[in-house]
């Protein structure tokens, strides 16, 4: 498919919602380093995964390759990045060493992994939507609240206003009221957050732009969106996707905000020296 190497392994993950519960973990099995490798035989996967030959084939098809080889061949050449091998799982007999050092690796490779995914044209519309936009409302529930919020802070720091909101009926009453002078911008991890999907699809139909951040372009959010800009991550059974997940998306957030400002650079100069000024005196002294 002639992607960058980087990105094979996260663009994989994403699709992961898409394949059946045997699908998916045929994929899980070929994304550890040490299973497949360029010399992998196709009857080695399917043995080691317990499925047929014609299963592995039909997966690899499924992801966009014309056959195992094609898989094989960009899958083999990710295994071997550095990246790949960061992984490791949680569990509950590390010791605080092996917590932060997993913990620290993991939100390394979210970000860099995120990096090599994010498509900066899309991110450039968003930018340009949302600097433009009258109106700019953030939708987020959950984990994706907290996101959302920090998207306002942000955006009012250069004096641009943005209502984070994380209610679901709230969402709603906001929707039924944009237009296509105004910006949604709708966070959620797994794409299927109905709280979330309900009032993006409202808002898109009433004619605002919907930008979508999440780790999953395969989904009922993205599905509402004009713009999705995608997260990757890996989880462990203890801390789930979401930990991680988190981290790029603040990330992607960083790079929205600062190709927003740079729309009007002196302005959100401004803006930025009297809204730090406003609470300077707030510091302890």
């Amino acid at each position: 498919m002639n992607e960058p190497a980087r990105a094979v392994g996260p663009r994989i993950r994403m699709m992961m919602s898409t394949l059946t519960p045997l699908e998916a973990s045929v994929v899980r099995y070929m994304l550890d380093g040490q299973r497949l490798t360029a010399r992998t035989g196709i009857k080695d996967v399917a043995g080691g995964a317990n499925v047929s030959d014609a299963m592995v084939v039909k997966i690899a098809k499924k992801l966009g390759y014309s056959g195992f080889r094609a898989l094989r061949e960009e899958l083999s050449e990710y295994n071997r990045l550095p990246v790949a091998a960061m992984h490791e799982e949680l569990s509950p007999e590390d010791t605080a060493d092996s917590i932060v050092r997993k913990v620290f690796r993991t939100a390394v490779q979210a970000i860099e992994e995120t990096q090599s995914i994010v498509r900066t044209k899309d991110l450039d519309a968003a930018a340009a939507a949302l600097h433009g936009g009258r109106r700019r409302d953030v939708y987020g529930v959950g984990g994706s609240a907290a996101i959302a919020r920090d998207a306002s802070h942000k955006f009012l720091r250069i004096g641009l206003n943005a209502s984070a909101i994380d209610d679901a009926h709230l969402m709603l009453m906001s929707a039924s009221l944009l237009t296509k002078e105004d910006v949604v911008l709708a966070i959620s991890h797994s794409g299927q957050t109905r709280a979330t999907i309900e009032p993006a699809q409202l808002a898109r139909a009433n004619g605002a732009t919907v930008i979508v951040i999440s780790n999953h372009p395969v989904s009922p959010l993205a599905d509402a969106a004009d713009i999705v800009l995608c997260s990757t991550a890996r989880g462990s059974p203890l801390m789930g996707e979401n930990a991680a997940a988190r981290i790029a998306q603040l990330c992607i957030l960083d790079a929205l905000f600062v190709a927003v400002a740079q729309r009007d650079y002196a302005e959100a100069e401004a803006n930025l020296q009297k809204t730090s000024v406003a609470v300077e005196h707030k510091r302890q002294l």
